[in-house]
């Protein structure tokens, strides 16, 4: 899919082209939880890049520090957004630096 973004993983695209109405629901259950959300879009981005970064799901980790930007976010706070489990999950969570790194550099 060439007119797809780079940042979209492709299991997140298989999961919306084989099963759209289940993508659909998902899509509509996280809008819903943002609005119900008291932390402004970018403290929300940069807290879900420290979950995705504890969780090691590298492949999430391009789209959303492209959403975390475009809320803001600097260089500087998307990295410490990655950092911030350190204490509480090791030093795994390193490993998500350089594909963070990489999208906010693209971007």
């Amino acid at each position: 899919m060439s007119d797809q973004p780079a940042n979209i993983s492709n299991a997140f695209l298989t999961f919306r082209d084989e099963a759209p109405q289940q993508a659909q629901a998902w899509g509509e259950l996280v809008q819903k939880l943002g609005q119900a959300s008291a932390l402004d879009g970018k403290t929300r981005s940069l807290a879900y890049l420290a979950v995705l970064a504890v969780l090691r799901l590298e492949s999430g980790i391009p789209f959303h520090v492209t959403a975390a930007k475009q809320q803001g976010a600097s260089r500087e706070e998307v990295i410490s957004a990655v950092l911030v489990g350190l204490p509480a999950a090791g030093h795994s969570v390193t490993q998500m630096l350089p594909a963070a790194i990489a999208a906010y550099d693209a971007g």
